[in-house]
């Protein structure tokens, strides 16, 4: 019954079964992708006719237009469901086994990240006040590093100018027509952030009069898409002749430059909101190793006036 069954029907009952529930909506959208992509790729294909000729054939389709690391990815999550079907005993032998993973090469990559001197001159080209939200947020990204969704949730009570903290405990769910407050990404995301006195200056002032539980860069009845604010911020780079960066390189600067000035790998996780320091340490690893040669060398500089 099951080996005449399509592959694709098989893989979308296997997510259904496993994955929902199970995973992140963000996860979960991946093998929905994959999903639709066997529709197209294979269509007629059943698990009795999925030999290791014809699910090479299927990834060397899929490699025609999608750069190698994305092809790696659409073969793990069908090899997983395809091999839970190996297990089950509806295909005899393992048809994943030895495949070639291929690919275009990769494209050009924009910046992730600003220098030092790039982000202070884009920073000083934003306009903060109350008639420029999105100046603002991107004023409140690049000096926080928060996610997008964060800053999308914040609200005048999640100050405290006192204290010169931000209280992080929800994001805007910014993908949803209807908008509405949404959890973190995980427990580690809800976090109190350290303020400059100058950033608490700008939005204590741009707090004045807005509703206390509101979100601060959303106005009622409107949506905010990441797209529109890449594109103002696209538009800052240019006109200042630095790299055009997205919104979420402004967070990547924010840790990059924190780790150049000597801050540490754990405490960077911590205002970052990462649920451990292996996903910063992963992130920046490029930074951290030319930290690390700059380490030996003080190392070695010490050493030698012993």
């Amino acid at each position: 019954m099951y080996r005449n069954q399509l592959l694709s029907r098989f893989f979308s009952e296997w997510v259904n079964t496993y994955k929902k529930g199970a995973v992140t909506q963000v996860t979960l959208r991946k093998y929905l992708m994959t999903q639709r992509q066997l529709e197209l790729l294979a269509p007629e294909t059943t698990l009795a006719d999925l030999t290791r000729l014809e699910y090479q054939r299927i990834l060397n389709q899929y490699a025609t237009n999608h750069e190698r690391q994305t092809v790696m990815d659409f073969h793990h999550q069908v090899r997983a469901a395809v091999l839970d079907a190996v297990e089950d005993g509806v295909i005899r032998r393992d048809p994943t086994r030895k495949a070639v993973i291929k690919g275009k090469d990769k494209a050009e990559r924009k910046p992730k990240f600003l220098n030092q001197h790039e982000l202070a001159t884009l920073l000083a080209a934003l306009t903060v006040d109350a008639d420029h939200p999105t100046d603002s947020m991107l004023m409140l990204i690049a000096k926080t590093g928060l996610r997008f969704a964060e800053a999308l949730g914040v609200t005048p009570t999640d100050f405290d100018f006192h204290h010169q903290t931000l209280r992080v405990s929800k994001t805007w769910n910014y993908k949803n027509p209807d908008g509405g407050f949404a959890p973190t990404k995980n427990a580690s995301s809800n976090r109190l952030v350290r303020l400059d006195w100058m950033l608490c200056m700008q939005m204590k002032q741009l707090c004045e009069g807005q509703p206390e539980d509101e979100p601060l860069f959303v106005k009622e009845g409107e949506r905010v898409f990441n797209a529109t604010i890449n594109d103002r911020l696209a538009v800052l780079c240019k006109k200042n002749n630095i790299p055009v960066i997205s919104v979420h390189g402004l967070r990547h600067t924010h840790a990059s430059l924190l780790l150049y000035a000597g801050v540490s790998v754990a405490s960077v996780a911590k205002r970052l909101g990462h649920s451990n320091m292996t996903t910063t340490q992963t992130t920046y690893l490029h930074i951290i190793k030319e930290l690390e040669s700059q380490d030996n060398d003080k190392v070695m500089q010490f050493l030698s006036t012993l």
